[in-house]
């Protein structure tokens, strides 16, 4: 560490890189950009000051840490990491709801099927025997009209409340995780 060739940090602050180099070991020279990040959104007198305040055997971690933090403060410099973690947090429970909805899709489906006479319904439309013998249960307790009711409420309530959080279609998942519309435009 700091024998010929400088570290990252040394190099871009175009000083000697000294053996003992707190950056020698987390700033390797073939990896200029990291510390070029970190330098820009920290300061080196700021890492440096959190490098030697750490145990050595916690700092790569830190390095680890203020380098993704540095990047994510590049591409978003008001919210970094939290942007994009609420971001995730968001679409996680976008994705649940939808898995949600899907489920009691096709458990009203089920449940008109289980309705339906067996000699009208062609051989591929009929469930498993396992899923056959859950629905039969299920529709045993509930009669035609009721079922019937539950299925298209479920269905119209559903679509409403997907509509009201705003991903009425699987179509409105964001791709890009760093895309966010602004709460002020």
């Amino acid at each position: 560490m700091g024998g010929p060739t400088p570290c990252a940090s040394c190099k871009l602050l175009r000083r000697r890189c000294a053996k003992d180099c707190i950056f020698a070991p987390y700033f390797p020279p073939d990896e200029p950009h990291k510390f070029a990040m970190v330098h820009k959104v920290f300061g080196a007198s700021n890492v440096g000051k959190m490098l030697q305040e750490l145990p050595t055997h916690q700092r790569g971690d830190a390095v680890s840490s203020l380098v993704y933090e540095a990047n994510a403060r590049m591409r978003d410099p008001v919210y970094g990491c939290v942007g994009a973690i609420s971001f995730l947090q968001n679409q996680v429970s976008q994705l649940q709801m939808q898995l949600a909805v899907a489920q009691a899709e096709i458990l009203c489906i089920q449940m008109q099927q289980q309705q339906e006479p067996p000699s009208l319904l062609p051989e591929a439309a009929l469930p498993s025997s396992l899923v056959l013998s859950q629905t039969m249960d299920m529709a045993s307790s509930v009669d035609d009209k009721s079922s019937y009711l539950f299925c298209s409420t479920t269905n119209n309530n559903l679509n409403n409340f997907q509509q009201y959080l705003g991903f009425a279609s699987s179509s409105n998942v964001m791709q890009d995780p760093l895309k966010r519309e602004s709460l002020w435009t």
